[in-house]
């Protein structure tokens, strides 16, 4: 198992990332250091797993690929993608299908992108969104920490409008730490349509010391403000550096006690 794949406590099931500023390299990440018989895919569009996964890339109808999960032996990582007009782009199974993918093919780990953000850092879902199967174990709920400091609008936050809703604040709003807590945290924000579910705030694009403060600053609010999970976990998901650290801190509730 991955370091992040640690950091996060993933015990293998169907674990879906949302949110935005990261999905798919988190997701390409745990697929990458994943053991034994693992599934990638996605309920909405995305892109293909990178060849550095080291992912077996099957493209196909969902009838077709849930009889080639079933038929497949042994140990391996598997892309599962539906075909698209969309130029680079493959389309998602439904909810159903990630379900029926992970138990008949007998996978000890399915990922599964469940949402999408359009290349921002920061979003809260309309409604519909996510696109989660029914059995679904753990959300892992990504945000990017480039967006602190940054104003809230298009070039940044996917749907901004409905972001600034969320948080009661103007359009053009310089964003802090509170504010990535918040939609987190509150009613409409990332959370929402996890209910019952496992939840886990991942923070991406921590890619050098002062965004390390701020998204510090950013996972301990949340913890302050949420009790449905005891962890946010602190990344930098860069493949250009070759001494990153793919799991920069995981910030944890007990800490906040003892004031670390």
């Amino acid at each position: 198992m991955s370091e992040l794949a640690d950091a996060l406590g993933l015990r293998g099931g169907i674990v879906a990332a949302i949110g935005a500023g990261g999905k798919k390299s988190v997701l390409n990440e745990l697929v990458a250091g994943a053991p034994g018989r693992v599934a990638w895919t996605g309920t909405v569009f995305t892109a293909r797993p990178p060849r550095w996964t080291g992912v077996e890339v099957h493209v196909g109808h969902e009838s077709e690929l849930l009889a080639l999960a079933r038929k497949l032996q042994g140990a391996g990582r598997h892309a599962f993608l539906l075909p698209s007009a969309k130029p680079g782009r493959f389309g998602g199974l439904s909810a159903d299908g990630v379900d029926r993918l992970h138990a008949e093919g007998s996978f000890d780990l399915t990922l599964v992108k469940a949402d999408g953000a359009r290349m921002r850092g920061l979003k809260c879902p309309k409604p519909g969104e996510p696109v989660l199967p029914a059995r679904t174990r753990t959300v892992l709920m990504v945000l990017s920490a480039k967006v602190i400091g940054r104003p809230l609008d298009a070039e940044f936050v996917h749907r901004p409008e409905r972001v600034a809703s969320v948080l009661e604040i103007p359009m053009g709003s310089v964003l802090e730490p509170a504010h990535l807590a918040a939609v987190f945290t509150r009613p409409g924000g990332i959370a929402e349509g996890t209910g019952g579910l496992d939840i886990l705030p991942v923070i991406n694009q921590v890619d050098d010391e002062q965004t390390r403060e701020l998204a510090t600053e950013s996972a301990r609010l949340a913890l302050a403000q949420s009790t449905r999970f005891d962890r946010v976990v602190l990344t930098c998901l860069k493949r250009s550096d070759a001494h990153r650290q793919a799991v920069v801190d995981v910030i944890r509730r007990d800490s906040l006690s003892r004031g670390t």
